[in-house]
Order: C-alpha cells, then sequence, then structure tokens
C-alpha cells in the first residue's frame, strides 16, 4: 500500500522546481480560470515560510496592497503555478518570517543578500 502511495506522488512531482528560500522576493506566476477562458496573474511578495516535502511542499508568499497584508500558500508541485521568478535574495537568520506580519512599513522590510 505504502509502495503505491509513493508511485502517485512521485508522478505528480515537477520536472523542475524553481530554487528560492525564505526571505527572498519572488514572483508567482498563477494560473486563474474565469469561466472558461483561462489566464495567468502576477503575485509578488517576500515568501515567509516553506514547508513541507514532496509533492505536498507548499511556500507562503505576502505582499502589500493598499496598505493590507495579503498573504497566499501555493503548492509548490501544484500544475497552477505557472513559474516562480526570483527577484531578490533576502538576508535572514530564521526558517520562517512570522514576525514580519507585525510591522509596518520601512521595518517589514527583509534587507538585500550581497554575494
Amino acid at each position: 500500500m505504502n509502495e503505491i502511495i509513493k508511485n502517485i506522488e512521485a508522478a505528480q512531482l515537477k520536472a523542475e522546481v524553481p530554487q528560492f528560500n525564505v526571505g527572498d522576493t519572488v514572483r508567482v506566476h498563477g494560473k486563474i480560470k474565469e469561466g472558461n477562458r483561462e489566464r495567468i496573474q502576477i503575485f509578488e511578495g517576500v515568501v515567509l515560510k516553506k514547508q513541507g516535502g514532496s509533492n505536498r511542499a507548499t511556500f507562503t508568499v505576502r505582499k502589500n496592497s493598499n496598505g493590507i497584508g495579503v498573504e497566499k500558500t501555493w503548492p509548490l508541485h501544484s500544475p497552477n503555478v505557472e513559474k516562480v521568478e526570483v527577484i531578490r535574495r533576502g538576508k535572514v537568520r530564521r526558517a520562517k518570517l512570522n514576525y514580519l506580519r507585525d510591522r509596518v512599513g520601512k521595518a517589514a522590510k527583509v534587507k538585500e543578500l550581497v554575494k
């Protein structure tokens, strides 16, 4: 039984998984269905957390829209996630950036990682 589930989950994995970390500013291209039409909408923000493994892996992106914080959790291997572009790398020392929810303005920024 366990082997059957592993085979089904392995078939659902994406061939190329985008490389990004917590604290990075990303642009997620998500497919949205409206009636019988399908379009791509871009959601740009900071990655707060990555969790799970295999085909259950998810990541949460937070952005500020008209002064209101908006968070969206995306499945990493979902066919609805077209692609994930990394805009800038973030310098963080935490695995989950939940503290950013309480911050406003410049305090909510993540420093850029310079290599």
